[in-house]
């Protein structure tokens, strides 16, 4: 006997080229992690991003760097404002946790005994009016 009525596929089909936009904004807008910027913060990293040579394809000519963010500004009062935001200082809290280590993930998986992380002092970055580009 044959089938009369709809089958249980029929009706009109979903696209699924619209599920996916969250995923596809958050990947657009990636920055480095936590860890990446502990190793920017060292000094002699530090110096070298804070002190960038002139780029014309970077907001503000490459001179005005939010460290702790790894964010370029237009000028040194759009720096300044981006320090008072919260994006900026949940970005801070976040940094005082000491970077998850290789030893770290030995002693989670019983080869030694858990020692908490530490917290590290973090503040935000000075800035002079000498980087005005």
């Amino acid at each position: 006997m044959g089938n009369s009525g709809k089958t249980k596929g029929s009706g009109k089909k979903r696209s699924t080229c619209h599920n996916n936009y969250g995923k596809r904004w958050k990947t657009k807008r990636t920055t480095k992690d936590v860890d990446q910027i502990h190793e920017d913060m060292g000094p002699k990293n530090r110096e070298k991003l804070l002190n960038q040579p002139l780029d014309d394809d970077l907001p503000g000519r490459g001179q005005n760097y939010c460290l702790h963010c790894a964010r370029h500004f237009i000028d040194l009062q759009a720096l300044k404002s981006h320090f008072k935001t919260k994006v900026h200082k949940r970005r801070l809290k976040a940094l005082r946790t000491e970077p998850y280590t290789q030893e770290e993930a030995e002693r989670a998986a019983g080869m030694g005994n858990y020692i908490q992380p530490k917290k590290l002092k973090v503040e935000t970055q000075s800035v002079g009016e000498d980087m005005v580009s």
